[in-house]
Formats: structure tokens, C-alpha cells, sequence
């Protein structure tokens, strides 16, 4: 059973989460993606895959991190090739870990 404080870091989380959804829909909408620094985006995207990884490693499961029906398949390759690229990792590496944890 979680204690206090750790109830209060998740309602803390979903709210940040709703005005970071809130703000990025008002960027794309308004076509103003150039406007969000790209070292703030950075910040955001690798706190959000440490997060997924510490949740998902703890949990021995592995959720589906986005929503599938809300991004398009050019959208999760091109930022799948970016992190792929950052990590210095290849496509046999890759190969190697896909099948490492079944989705829930």
C-alpha cells in the first residue's frame, strides 16, 4: 500500500503531466514546434525514458510507452533512429534486446 508521500508524487506527476500534454498540443497546433528550446525537450524525453525504464524494469512489465493511435509510424521512427543514434547503438544491438520483455 503506498504511503502519503508516495500518493502525493503521483497526483504531483499527473499534473505536470497535464500541463506538459496541454502545452506540447499547443505547440503543434499552433505550429510553433521551433519555439520549445531543443535542450528543454532533451530534459523532458530523457527523464521520461529513465522513468519508463526504472517503472518497467521494477514492474517486470512493460507497458506500451506511447499512445499508439496518437502518433504516426514516421513519428516513433524518426525519434526511435534518433535515440538509437544518441545511444550509439546499432541495429543488431537492437535486434538482440527487442524480444527482452513481453508487453502487458
Amino acid at each position: 500500500m503506498p504511503d502519503a508521500a508516495t500518493a502525493e508524487l503521483g497526483a504531483e506527476f499527473r499534473g505536470v503531466a497535464e500541463a506538459f500534454v496541454a502545452v506540447a498540443d499547443r505547440a503543434l497546433a499552433k505550429g510553433a514546434s521551433s519555439r520549445v528550446a531543443s535542450s528543454e525537450l532533451e530534459r523532458v524525453l530523457t527523464a521520461a525514458i529513465k522513468l519508463y525504464a526504472a517503472k518497467a524494469e521494477a514492474e517486470e512489465r512493460f507497458p506500451a510507452p506511447v499512445s499508439a493511435e496518437k502518433v504516426t509510424p514516421t513519428e516513433i521512427v524518426l525519434v526511435v533512429s534518433e535515440l538509437l543514434r544518441a545511444a550509439d547503438i546499432s541495429l543488431f544491438d537492437l535486434a538482440m534486446w527487442y524480444r527482452r520483455g513481453e508487453r502487458t
